[in-house]
């Protein structure tokens, strides 16, 4: 890949404009003038007043996709540059993620080619870098588990076997289980030794299984002896924790031997304490590659967390292919600047795409159920629908103004509209395919951040609510959604949604699960209607969220800052009082990619906040130890 003849260098200042001002300079390093030029930028401060800016002729924005012209008559000589600057943000600037994310030139002839984007720089105040996030760490007992378990009384031996393997007798249901956990262990760590053998090993130590239906559905018991290790489960997912948690012993031990042991004497007994232990990945923002999604499904199994929540749809992008509506996949996935679909964060001059086959999903979802995890797919409606709805621009009322509404991600008319039957014809056919898809009881619609007016200035949308006897964008919602879960229970499905599903009347509480995330109260509030509730605060579990105040620090920041101790020590229960706590179903890590531009972004913003999440889904209040963790984390995996 050639180095692009062009360099963007932004400055946010606090001073000089509404929420400051951002100034930004093209560098050209190529052998010719530029002009009559374009020059187009995506980032999270977008610019509100197109009347503000200075040196600059504003052209276009769509949400985070800005674009501008230089005055008329205006040359960037070879080595030269060209300086402007815009004064009406929406938002302050936090941290040096909070500029440009990507840019490219439109050159006269109407190619484009790709800028490279700097970090924003921090004008008249001190930049300060990111602190350490974790500390060393200490540790009272010798172990490498995690999530650390409910019961745990071993002794240390001061040698490890070379491998543990089945018992004589051992039945071929567990042996088969013994090599899913060798395989998983090999695909998370290729060149670390196995801890596993199918067969006896010379200096390893035999490892039997015993069933014990008297455990819950996910425990499992660990007994120690010289002589052999024994395996006590109910279900083949405590038979799976069981191995996973030897695994983690057996491999700390060998990799940090003058830290960690393996047992010789004692037992584990351990459980989870909640039953939803979840992990939510966008791939509508950024595209996560298949292979990715299932070396991720490999490192929930490893931290023994077991729903898969996939967000396969936003404004964005279509991810899921609905052979019904083959554009979904064509016109509602590619961005790009001569693309219907502009680009968006981290996109440049390349236009970019990504969707999932049915043959893609088929495999991703027996994966994760090898591995004890359950797929829960989220198309997100009515909000959140730029993308289906230019791919489908017949799901729109065309005497509707097409700026009547925005988004708060800045996105104008991007809701599904209530009132058009064509839309629940086209919601049935997507359900169709999607149930024969994902076995899950469970399929999450979404359902927030519907932009309060949106609709009301549908002549289709007034005439339903007249008929109906509604008022209001919430009321309109709240009917959408009636009808969708009324369509789900139809397909003998359960309706799971963010927590404004409850808005304007929401939905029947029964057989609907809601996630809170806008705040932690709001997960009360929820139990009160008689929802069941899944924990997930932007404030404690969103992972796209800055871990520090510190300038230099990446990530989003409108839920304030959430370092990893932070995350570690939230407890989701909060205040729920006694009588509520059985609609607390348990807690989910949510992983927005908007600032996700690599994978060495995805790791550091990711790790270690999705083990600790982890163990506050698995390991009781009283069992939770910050610097034990924080000895233990660095052992885990990463994508």
């Amino acid at each position: 890949m050639q180095p692009s003849p062009y360099h963007l260098e932004n400055t946010w200042s606090p001073e000089g404009g509404k929420h400051g001002r951002l100034t930004l300079t093209l560098f050209n390093f190529s052998d010719s003038p530029l002009a009559n030029f374009r020059l187009a930028y995506t980032t999270l401060t977008r610019f509100v007043d197109p009347k503000i800016c200075d040196n600059a002729v504003f052209v276009r924005r769509n949400a985070n996709f800005h674009e501008f012209a230089p005055p008329a008559g205006l040359s960037v000589a070879p080595g030269e540059s060209w300086t402007f600057s815009v004064s009406s943000l929406h938002r302050i600037a936090r941290h040096c993620t909070d500029g440009a994310k990507s840019a490219y030139v439109t050159r006269e002839d109407g190619t484009h080619v790709t800028v490279f984007a700097s970090d924003l720089l921090l004008a008249d105040r001190t930049s300060e870098p990111p602190p350490v996030l974790l500390p060393e760490g200490r540790l009272e007992l010798p172990y490498a588990i995690q999530p650390w378990p409910a019961e745990i009384d071993v002794k240390p031996e001061e040698d490890f076997p070379v491998a543990l393997y089945p018992a004589k007798g051992t039945d071929a249901a567990s042996v088969k289980a013994l090599a899913t956990a060798q395989a998983l262990f090999r695909r998370l760590f290729p060149s670390n030794h196995m801890p596993f053998s199918l067969i006896a090993a010379p200096q390893g130590r035999a490892l039997r299984f015993v069933e014990r239906p008297a455990l819950g559905r996910e425990a499992y018991e660990l007994s120690f002896s010289g002589n052999e290790v024994v395996l006590g489960f109910s279900t083949a997912s405590g038979r799976l924790y069981g191995l996973t948690t030897l695994a983690q012993l057996l491999d700390g031990a060998r990799r940090e031997p003058g830290r960690f042991r393996f047992p010789v004497a004692g037992s584990i007994a351990d459980r989870p304490r909640y039953g939803w232990r979840g992990c939510h990945l966008d791939v509508s923002r950024q595209f996560t590659p298949k292979d990715d999604v299932l070396r991720l499904l490999d490192i929930l199994a490893w931290l023994k967390l077991n729903i898969f929540h996939w967000h396969l749809t936003d404004d964005e992008a279509w991810r899921l292919e609905i052979r019904a509506y083959p554009q979904l996949t064509t016109t509602g996935v590619l961005r790009g600047p001569d693309e219907p679909l502009l680009p968006q964060l981290g996109n440049a001059a390349e236009p970019v795409g990504g969707f999932y086959s049915q043959d893609d999903v088929r495999e991703i979802v027996a994966h994760a159920a090898a591995l004890g995890i359950e797929v829960i797919p989220e198309i997100d409606i009515p909000g959140h629908s730029t993308a289906t709805l230019v791919a489908l621009p017949e799901l729109t009322d065309g005497q509707e103004a097409p700026d009547s509404y925005h988004s708060v991600q800045g996105y104008p008319n991007n809701a599904l509209n209530p009132a058009i039957e064509l839309t629940y014809e086209f919601l049935a056919k997507v359900l169709d395919e999607m149930v024969e898809l994902f076995p899950s009881e469970y399929l999450h619609i979404g359902g927030d951040e519907v932009a309060n007016g949106s609709w009301l200035a549908s002549p289709l949308a007034r005439k339903l609510m007249e008929k109906e006897g509604i008022s209001g964008t919430f009321a309109l919602q709240s009917y959408f959604l009636k009808r969708i879960k009324a369509m789900l229970t139809e397909r003998g499905r359960k309706l799971a949604g963010w927590n404004e599903v409850a808005h304007g009347g929401g939905v029947d509480p029964e057989s609907t699960l809601l996630m809170a995330w806008e705040k932690p109260e709001v997960g009360i509030e929820l139990a009160r209607e008689g929802y069941e509730v899944v924990m997930t605060p932007g404030q404690a579990y969103y992972l796209d969220m800055v871990q520090a105040d510190a300038w230099q620090e990446p990530g989003a920041s409108w839920a304030g800052t959430v370092p990893p101790a932070h995350t570690y020590a939230y407890e989701a229960e909060g205040d729920f009082p006694d009588e509520l706590k059985h609609l607390m179903k348990g807690v989910q890590a949510c992983i927005w990619q908007e600032n996700f531009i690599s994978r060495d972004y995805f790791n550091r913003l990711v790790f270690p906040r999705l083990p600790a999440i982890a163990e506050a889904a698995w390991t009781p209040k009283a069992g939770k130890d910050w610097l034990r963790f924080a000895a233990i984390v660095p052992l885990s995996p990463k994508l």
